[in-house]
């Protein structure tokens, strides 16, 4: 039977006749099923029907973009000996270790027999047909300026380099170069955040000009590790971080906000943080014995004065002995010089607590002499500064700083905004305390 036959056979049959057709096939046959995609793939993983220019998936981490990404790439290669694609993403390592050789990239998916040739000096990905795809950086739009495209494929579109306008002028570059062949067209993949290109394309989406695909990390569950899926669940399912990154929604910002979600994406530290100087927690305890939450925020200042945040402690619904103990294992888990926690609501009471968790502890106990929101001014300007870094994502705080409004009111998650005020604490302590002017000495 044609191979091609044998194929709409299997798509038809029930999961027990198909188990038994595959039975039946040789090893070279079963081997080369492996790389039928659209047997494989989810509906939603396969290009939008119709006469189309710009296919944006836009979902969740995990969703299956770069698997689908890379099957569209070889499809276009595999139909057409003249392609020439262009892989575009925030950087050329991002393009060669995710789209390239990744584990759902382009080579990891291409049958042996057709594997293409990929030339890492040259930045080029050949096919046996003659179909060719060059590899791009969108931080280095003026390597997009000439280049003529009949196909592109951009990754991580939120992702690129918005300093200067640099990503949206990667994208005009390539969209004018895409004027090889009859139909040119580009896919981009993203996890959506609320940046000007992707504003860009959906405002072009609801005029018709862009197909968009859209899903969640939850709709590839069964090809994910069951213990991943429930703990992103846990961590992030209840908080606008987690409906941005996991089911694939985009997160306006809140108009007149002290943070917003693209400030804290520029500050988030990629790779090691350096070394520290100085590391203390800081502390916002519960106004009662029964509190919603004892904000626990642990940060550090660099040798370079770079703040960061390294880690979120909170605890929710607390005794004070439990939270007390939960700062005092933070404060030792970090080597902190220092806890700093605001005695407003609770006066030596605060103090008294913590010691007894651990009469070692190098404390500072604050009082708030102004409103939340007028202490966090200072420290959303370091943020806008590019004088604070984030050491990881920390849903649940960054949620609250971006409910924080320049006018005095709160409008984030919860009563209070407990994380964010402890991170307050911690900033001020770290970075805005007593500047002493420095001394000359005779000798």
């Amino acid at each position: 039977m044609p191979q091609v036959n044998r194929l709409r056979l299997l798509l038809s049959l029930d999961d027990d006749d198909r188990k038994a057709f595959l039975g039946c096939l040789s090893p070279s046959e079963a081997e080369e099923l492996r790389f039928h995609w659209r047997l494989w793939a989810r509906a939603e993983q396969l290009p939008p029907p119709g006469d189309w220019q710009t296919w944006l998936v836009c979902a969740g981490r995990g969703f299956g973009k770069t698997r689908a990404g890379s099957e569209w790439v070889r499809l276009q290669a595999k139909r057409n000996p003249d392609a020439r694609i262009a892989l575009v993403g925030s950087s050329i390592s991002e393009v060669r270790a995710v789209m390239v050789e990744g584990e759902s990239g382009i080579l990891a998916t291409s049958p042996p027999r057709r594997m293409p040739v990929f030339e890492p000096s040259l930045k080029r990905i050949s096919w046996p047909n003659g179909a060719q795809a060059q590899l791009y950086s969108a931080a280095e739009p003026e390597g997009l300026r000439g280049p003529q495209h009949s196909h592109a494929w951009c990754d991580e579109i939120a992702k690129w380099d918005i300093a200067g306008g640099r990503g949206i002028r990667s994208w005009d570059n390539l969209m004018m170069g895409l004027r090889l062949g009859e139909t040119p067209q580009v896919m981009a993949t993203t996890t959506p955040r609320a940046v000007p290109l992707m504003r860009r394309l959906l405002d072009e989406a609801a005029d018709g000009g862009v197909k968009i695909t859209r899903g969640s990390t939850y709709d590839n569950a069964a090809n994910l590790p069951e213990r991943f899926v429930k703990e992103i669940r846990r961590a992030y399912g209840s908080t606008a971080l987690g409906r941005q990154e996991l089911d694939g929604e985009m997160i306006a910002e809140v108009e007149g906000a002290l943070w917003s979600r693209h400030m804290l994406e520029r500050c988030r530290a990629a790779g090691t943080v350096e070394a520290l100087a100085r590391v203390v927690v800081g502390v916002d305890p519960p106004a009662s014995a029964r509190g919603d939450e004892c904000g626990i925020i642990v940060a550090g200042i660099t040798e370079t004065g770079m703040g960061v945040v390294l880690a979120d402690c909170t605890v929710a619904r607390p005794t004070p002995e439990r939270w007390a103990r939960a700062v005092a294992e933070a404060a030792r888990a970090w080597s902190a010089d220092r806890v700093i926690a605001e005695a407003n609501q609770g006066g030596e009471m605060v103090g008294s607590v913590l010691r007894a968790a651990d009469i070692t502890l190098p404390l500072k106990l604050v009082h708030a002499s102004r409103g939340k929101v007028a202490r966090a001014e200072p420290v959303a300007a370091l943020y806008e500064a590019g004088r604070m870094r984030h050491a990881g994502m920390f849903a649940k705080l960054e949620d609250q700083l971006c409910g924080l409004m320049a006018g005095g009111s709160y409008e984030g998650p919860g009563r209070s905004p407990d994380r964010a005020d402890a991170l307050v604490w911690a900033a001020h302590e770290l970075m805005l305390g007593r500047q002493f002017a420095p001394r000359v000495t005779q000798i």
